[in-house]
């Protein structure tokens, strides 16, 4: 009888000993209080009282960043929001070196976004996403390096304008789409007159061209029989009678 209960009790003991690291995991093992090594993934042995581990999730992370307000450069208020994707890739560093760096990613985020979007005007973090972006990248990923963190990417989402400065920007946009109509449409009126004049020239050194380029006009307008023809004579002809009453 003791000696079922002195297996019971050593199955029992074994069984609270054990720890499973997953695949995805690294155990950070501490003895007495002191670290001692990682554990790679698998079953591992911890004795209680005497030691404990922390496990790390290695995998990449995506952080949505809230919405955070800022003043650009040139003194708008905008409200920028985005999302960071990191992982550990020191599980050690991730638990001697910081509290909670779940927590410490999210808030240095922020603050590195304000900065960023401090040192630039509007036109250029509209136009330039992925360069603000590479910034905050670059930065906190420099700054977390003592975390044993690797930042992977920076997305910018959403850069929200306030309401009359969405309306001036529309307008600015409205006027700049009109003023490219106009440019176009006079680009095309140059390019047309080039091309009558270069017409009227080739009409006027090749004799009898007018005349076959009126008949030719006569002809297409006779297809369809709802049209109202006009003769026009050719000034050749005019010319002719002036020669003849002239005479």
């Amino acid at each position: 009888m003791e000696l079922v209960t002195i297996l019971i009790l050593g199955v029992g003991l074994a069984v609270a000993m054990v720890r499973q690291v997953n695949q995805y995991e690294r155990g950070v093992m501490f003895t007495m209080g002191k670290f001692t090594g990682i554990r790679e993934p698998g079953w591992r042995m911890v004795i209680p009282v005497f030691q404990r581990m922390n496990k790390v999730d290695m995998r990449v992370k995506a952080v949505d960043v809230p919405q955070q307000q800022a003043i650009t450069k040139d003194n708008i208020s905008v409200g920028v929001n985005a999302v960071i994707y990191y992982q550990v890739s020191n599980a050690d560093h991730a638990i001697l070196n910081v509290e909670d760096f779940f927590f410490a990613m999210s808030q240095l985020a922020q603050t590195t976004m304000r900065n960023v979007v401090g040192e630039v005007e509007l036109d250029e973090l509209l136009a330039g996403r992925d360069k603000i972006s590479e910034r905050i990248r670059s930065i906190v990923d420099e700054a977390s390096d003592e975390w044993g963190i690797k930042v992977d990417n920076v997305e910018l989402k959403d850069v929200v304008l306030p309401g009359d400065m969405e309306r001036t920007i529309a307008k600015q946009a409205e006027a700049e789409r009109e003023k490219r109509a106009v440019i176009i449409k006079a680009e095309g009126e140059v390019i047309s007159a080039d091309n009558m004049a270069k017409a009227a020239k080739i009409l006027h050194t090749s004799p009898g061209a007018l005349h076959l380029r009126t008949l030719q006009s006569l002809n297409d307008l006779s297809s369809d029989q709802s049209n109202t023809v006009i003769f026009a004579t050719p000034i050749e002809v005019l010319r002719a009678f002036e020669q003849f009453s002239g005479k």
